[in-house]
């Protein structure tokens, strides 16, 4: 007769935390981070200038106040991560409505570096699918969006990023 497999973590509703969260979320962060980054990396973009990029050729022309707010960005962050991209020509900033205002927007240079750092990403994307195990994803995925959820849900102001 064979053993009963051994249930996982999340399998076990009634398992008491153990550790810091914080700690535990900082590490698988670093972790995926430096998957997606092997990746990406080869484009010689990072893979936050590629998340950037993404939002400026999804939204553009867009308002620095209205991406800083879609990426949940400061303002002041948002100019710095912009800077690299504008000085390798993949973004630039243009005059808005008035003077006081201005646009972001991807040039073309920007838009084939946004093809071709999508294709590296879906690469990092799937080959992390493989080695975690697709259902496994997915409930990770769903389990973070909850707990954002719940998060949200109990102090709406308070965004980190």
């Amino acid at each position: 007769m064979s053993k009963p497999a051994a249930k996982s973590p999340l399998q076990t509703p009634a398992a008491a935390p153990r550790g810091c969260t914080n700690l535990k979320l900082r590490q698988i962060a670093r972790r995926v981070s430096r998957h997606y980054d092997a990746f990406v990396g080869a484009t010689g973009l990072k893979t936050t200038q590629y998340s950037l990029l993404s939002h400026v050729v999804l939204l553009g022309p867009v308002r620095p106040s209205d991406l800083a707010a879609r990426m949940q960005l400061e303002a002041s962050t948002l100019t710095r991560n912009l800077q690299p991209l504008v000085a390798q020509g993949w973004v630039e900033l243009r005059p808005g409505e008035d003077a006081r205002s201005r646009l972001v927007v991807a040039t073309e240079t920007g838009l084939a570096k946004r093809i071709e750092a999508q294709r590296a990403w879906k690469q990092a994307q799937v080959a992390l699918n493989e080695r975690l195990g697709g259902e496994r994803v997915s409930q990770l995925h769903a389990l973070v969006d909850e707990c954002l959820q719940r998060l949200d849900a109990d102090d709406p102001g308070d965004d980190d990023e």
